[in-house]
């Protein structure tokens, strides 16, 4: 997914720069936001619901943490999740890096806000299918009777702060398009 959205960038890029647009492009700095933003996501995710709330563990829908062999495998797959978590945080953190050089850019901290969150929302929207829905290995709240309500209404907020970040970033490339006209 992380060099998908890197290609895309780096092709929306190039493509500006041969229809000779003189406006500073918003799409590094939106790809690497996001890049960020699903692996901060990932983060709250694993720190806010698996361990502060303790609503659900990695694979508490298949191995119930409910004794020690359980909770070591759980704690297991959930050390291994935040690690993907983190290695995703280092690569957003070299793509942002590697802007810092680049003059070509629009540095707007709009674009990073309206990225992070898309990010996120990305993170949770694919989590929330695949892990919640598909695979079923934890729902967002394993204590409840109706998962599905649970899981259903995580992935509808989930594409609410998609739909946010997306209004932060257009909102911005609005005013500036405005500007040049």
């Amino acid at each position: 997914m992380v060099l998908i959205l890197s290609r895309a960038s780096h092709s929306r890029h190039l493509l500006r720069q041969q229809k000779g647009h003189s406006q500073l492009s918003p799409a590094p700095l939106v790809t690497a936001s996001m890049v960020l933003g699903i692996g901060l996501g990932g983060f709250i995710d694993g720190i806010v619901l698996h361990q502060i709330l303790q609503w659900h563990e990695m694979l508490s829908a298949k191995i119930p943490a409910t004794n020690y062999v359980g909770k070591s495998i759980n704690m297991f797959w959930d050390g291994i999740f935040h690690l993907f978590c983190l290695i995703v945080v280092f690569i957003g953190i070299v793509l942002l890096w590697k802007l810092l050089f680049r003059k070509d850019i629009d540095r707007s901290g709009k674009l990073l806000v309206g990225g992070l969150l898309m990010g996120w929302a990305l993170f949770n929207i694919v989590e929330g299918i695949i892990d919640h829905h598909l695979l079923k290995l934890h729902n967002v709240y394993e204590y409840t009777p109706n998962h599905f309500s649970v899981n259903a209404i995580f992935v509808g907020l989930s594409i609410l702060l998609a739909g946010l970040g997306y209004a932060i970033i257009r909102n911005h490339r609005n005013s500036v398009s405005s500007q040049w006209h």
